[in-house]
């Protein structure tokens, strides 16, 4: 098992990682310091690894159904609702057991009950290697993703690699989006090893998942470091989340699972990387690497390019109705610049018309 430790202005915290070490958050948490626990988890993983957190004890429990539908103002109140019944007081402590979704979900929720309480993110998707690190909760509105939420660190993450053997394969590439995402953005060398490899990080061995789930934590954890609340480079982590974000809105929550969407939004930001700063970028090498582990790189053909527009002038990111994006100068070097619509929308119309059936 090793030990990450991310820094924030608001505290700091330990991040865990290991194999079969799940069943030990008793000894890795300040057990003690705490009235009660309540577990939050979804259906999927209630099924799998619940009885082995819960042990002997009777700690009460929320199931919400699984996938981004959860992710809503409706299971928000029904999760706050099982709080208030369950009686907790400001000592309690919330556990999210699941992927993203449940994350967010109970991060939102402890940031929120009492006006904020502890949670321990026990994260059981690859994709929760990014979103159980830095702090962002929060839900979806019909009007764009995560714009209800609050920044609320976790008090310890607890990242048992054991559990990812049990995902689809779906999940999986979905997960190894966000990884790829943070070579692109801060580091060539990385990416280069993740090329190499050349196969789908399902045949990962557990110490190569261990060792691309410790880089991709140490990046964020650097980069949460100096800019807890994103108003400054901590955008970068955006890099392909703004499309990424518009097409999982525009498309409806849950038909494409997160990191397809983001990486459909990657090579859109290469491509319009490539545009902005008269640069290339490895786009044929790097979108023939996608395609070979299974990653989509073309926007659905069913969507329409205003639309996608459009949303992303609302999402949180864009700034006096402006298109804001995150692109790349070169690989590890990421610049926040405006867009004007018109080069947005003439890439996004030549990537649509450009692209095959899903």
């Amino acid at each position: 098992m090793n030990r990450l430790s991310i820094d924030t202005n608001s505290g700091s915290y330990s991040v865990y990682i290991g194999t079969g070490i799940r069943n030990k958050w008793r000894e890795l948490v300040d057990y003690a310091s705490y009235s009660r626990f309540f577990i939050i988890t979804d259906e999927a993983v209630e099924a799998r690894y619940l009885p082995s957190i819960l042990g002997d004890e009777n700690i009460p429990t929320f199931v919400v159904p699984s996938g981004e539908g959860s992710k809503s103002f409706t299971m928000y109140h029904k999760v706050m609702t099982a709080l208030l019944k369950a009686d907790l007081d400001r000592k309690a402590c919330i556990i999210a057991l699941g992927g993203g979704v449940v994350g967010d979900l109970a991060g939102f929720a402890a940031a929120t009950y009492m006006r904020g309480i502890d949670f321990i993110q026990i994260p059981t998707t690859l994709l929760a290697h990014d979103s159980s690190v830095g702090g962002k909760t929060g839900i979806n509105h019909e009007v764009g993703k995560n714009l209800i939420g609050a920044f609320h660190q976790p008090s310890a993450v607890i990242f048992d690699t054991e559990c990812l053997r049990t995902l689809p394969e779906r999940e999986w590439r979905s997960g190894f989006s966000e990884v790829i995402k943070h070579a692109l953005i801060h580091d060539e060398s990385f990416l280069r090893w993740l090329m190499e490899r050349g196969k789908p990080v399902q045949d990962y061995t557990d110490e190569e998942l261990q060792l691309i789930i410790e880089k991709g934590i140490s990046v964020k954890g650097a980069i949460v470091k100096e800019d807890e609340r994103e108003k400054g480079i901590r955008a970068y982590l955006n890099f392909g989340h703004t499309l990424g974000h518009a097409i999982e809105s525009e498309l409806g929550y849950g038909k494409m699972t997160h990191g397809e969407a983001v990486a459909i939004g990657m090579i859109y930001a290469l491509k319009l990387s490539e545009e902005y700063f008269q640069t290339t970028l490895r786009m044929d090498e790097i979108t023939k690497w996608f395609q070979e582990i299974g990653l989509p790189t073309e926007v659905p053909k069913e969507l329409r390019a205003n639309k996608l527009v459009n949303r992303m002038k609302k999402d949180k990111k864009a700034e006096n109705k402006t298109l804001q994006f995150v692109l790349l100068k070169k690989i590890g070097q990421p610049v926040k610049v405006s867009v004007d619509d018109e080069s947005a929308l003439e890439l996004l119309q030549a990537c649509i018309e450009g692209s095959g059936t899903h």
